[in-house]
């Protein structure tokens, strides 16, 4: 079986040569992220032990008029950016509402999967036929470059807990990048899942039906298909943990024996001992004195932050500091 057999991405090559070559192995959440791993993460977000989404829901449906004030006010038009729509579906409540208002804003949604993509503007473009929707693929940090060559009135989106998905250090120099790019007049928003009871936190990413399992595991079966990996899946489990000190959820993938992968696309093959762990994903929680830490070391303060009933969940709209 040879190369020639798969339409290789080099950005995965890299990725899985260097994550599965260090020492412990790791390989980046966005891979989870192919149509497979699309289509169980929206199953994931209907999940009832996963809280996030119905808390953000509840937020943008509560909050969606005091919002449009801020973005709307004494501006003509703006452009409303999102970072990781996933399917739009609680987007579409704020969206709705800035039509029904007759606001003047584009909507681009940015994801590094064009099939999200191209199923979040089918389903607005039947959903919402007025909206005006940009769609644009690619890297968060690739859209950052956009950002700063835009002279446009921006409001980022940056929703669904997905700054918690970069370890802290990597979340304050994301929220800087943001924050050089934003003008005075411009608004960030942010969604940021919140401490609360370990329990709570355990089941979202360890749910007993195994869909957060299902999820986990097709990362290799996304390397076996692109790159003809020989991962066998009943060989590994999927395990998360919270750490309530730290406020830090882990997923990993843990090999139940010992075993050697081979991967074609690298003409490589790895070496696994029993036990042994891939570090797959990262879902930092926060509080808001943490928040208001992050927003301050970069220029920019809190304008105003809304929680769901339970307070699992923030929010929070952030805005250059004056000079």
């Amino acid at each position: 079986m040879g190369v020639q057999s798969y339409i290789i991405d080099a950005d995965i090559v890299e990725a899985v040569n260097q994550g599965l070559s260090s020492t412990p192995k790791h390989l980046p959440s966005w891979l989870l992220y192919d149509a497979q791993g699309d289509q169980i993460f929206q199953s994931i977000m209907r999940m009832p032990e996963y809280y996030p989404t119905g808390c953000e829901y509840e937020i943008l449906r509560n909050y969606r008029k005091h919002l449009s004030h801020y973005f709307t006010n004494a501006a003509d038009s703006f452009e409303l950016i999102e970072l990781g729509p996933g399917d739009g579906v609680k987007t579409q409540l704020l969206l709705a509402y800035l039509l029904d208002q007759e606001t003047n804003f584009t909507y681009i949604p940015i994801d590094v999967s064009e099939n999200v993509l191209d199923l979040l503007k089918n389903r607005l473009s039947h959903a919402l036929p007025k909206l005006q929707i940009q769609p644009h693929t690619g890297r968060y940090e690739e859209a950052l470059l956009l950002f700063k060559e835009n002279k446009n009135r921006k409001v980022i989106l940056f929703l669904g807990a997905n700054i918690g998905n970069y370890p802290i250090n990597s979340a304050r120099q994301f929220i800087n990048k943001i924050s050089k790019a934003m003008s005075p007049e411009d608004f960030l928003l942010v969604g940021f899942d919140l401490k609360k009871d370990p329990r709570v936190v355990q089941l979202a990413y360890d749910d007993p039906n195994g869909i957060t399992k299902a999820f986990n595991l097709n990362l290799l079966a996304r390397l076996n298909r692109e790159l003809g990996a020989n991962f066998s899946l009943d060989q590994f489990s999927h395990f998360p943990t919270y750490d309530p000190e730290s406020a830090t959820a882990k997923s990993f993938l843990v090999s139940r024996r010992k075993q050697d992968v081979y991967i074609d696309a690298l003409n490589s093959t790895f070496h696994f001992e029993a036990w042994e762990t891939i570090h797959t994903e990262v879902s930092q929680k926060y509080d808001l004195q943490m928040i208001d830490d992050m927003a301050s070391k970069y220029n920019l303060e809190v304008a105003d932050v809304f929680y769901d009933k339970n307070k699992y969940f923030a929010d929070v709209l952030l805005r250059k500091r004056p000079a």
